[in-house]
Order: C-alpha cells, then sequence, then structure tokens
C-alpha cells in the first residue's frame, strides 16, 4: 500500500492550497488521478494546482467540454476531464498518450474512466458537510511526506 496524506478543509480556500501544495511537488512526467463525486473538489483543486506550477488558477475552468486544456507555467499543465467519456472507443481518439507520457504533468478529473496508466498521485474527493472535504492523497513515500510537511 502506498504512503496517504489524509487532508480536511472547511472551504474552498483549503482546497485550493491543498492542491497548490501537491503543485510545487510535480515534476516532468507526473500523473495525478482525481477521483470523487460531481460537486466535490476536483477542480477547485487543479486550481491550486496550477498555482504550485506558477500558473494563474483564473485560468482553470472545468474542462468538460473540452476534456484535455493545455496551461504554461513552470512545466506544462495538462488538464483532461473525463466526465464525459462514456467508454474506451472515446478515450481512443483523444491521443492521452501524447499528454500522460509527454514533457509536463498531467491532471485528470473523473480517473476512474482512464484505463491502462499508472497514477503518480492518486486523490480522492470525499464530502464533510456542505463546504469541508476530506482529500486522501497517495503517491511517493518521499514525496508524501514532503507534502504533509507543507500542511
Amino acid at each position: 500500500m502506498r504512503p496517504e496524506l489524509i487532508i480536511e478543509t472547511s472551504g474552498e480556500g483549503g482546497t485550493v492550497e491543498a492542491g497548490e501544495h501537491l503543485g510545487r511537488l510535480l515534476v516532468r512526467g507526473d500523473v495525478v488521478c482525481l477521483y470523487g463525486d460531481l460537486g466535490a473538489g476536483k477542480t477547485t483543486f487543479v486550481k491550486g494546482v496550477a498555482r504550485g506550477l506558477g500558473i494563474d488558477e483564473r485560468e482553470i475552468t472545468s474542462a468538460s467540454f473540452v476534456i484535455i486544456a493545455e496551461h504554461r507555467g513552470r512545466l506544462p499543465l495538462y488538464h483532461i476531464d473525463l466526465y464525459r467519456v462514456e467508454d474506451e472507443a472515446d478515450l481512443e481518439g483523444l491521443g492521452l498518450d501524447e499528454y500522460l507520457d509527454g514533457d509536463g504533468a498531467a491532471v485528470v478529473e473523473w480517473a476512474e474512466r482512464l484505463r491502462g496508466w499508472d497514477c503518480t498521485f492518486s486523490v480522492q474527493f470525499g464530502f464533510r458537510d456542505d463546504s469541508g472535504r476530506e482529500i486522501r492523497i497517495s503517491g511517493p513515500e518521499e514525496r508524501i511526506g514532503r507534502l504533509a510537511g507543507m500542511q
């Protein structure tokens, strides 16, 4: 079992901050897989990841309609939202390998629809109450340790 860090937030700001801390640790080739119900905070977390990569978080919107959005920071961020992907045939035409094996970091919302890829970090979002979230991040031991030190 991979090391895991549990972060409890009480609003959007805490979710953005958790994403920012992870974004500071990302390196070329990382794949961050996000899991959670609609409205659980996945896109809000991606705003923080962007901030941690030196990207204006206002650039980050739900990628549900474009599926893949590219952003430039200290390294490229590929924001992939698979909400509208229904089956593997839909995935095949996206050219995901170009992004997941690319020169930047990829963050994948609705990652349960992604098949055949290893995630560097897995992030599970759960509801604590209307605005509070429980964010469970698992990944490489050394970087989870560094992430825990940022909290």
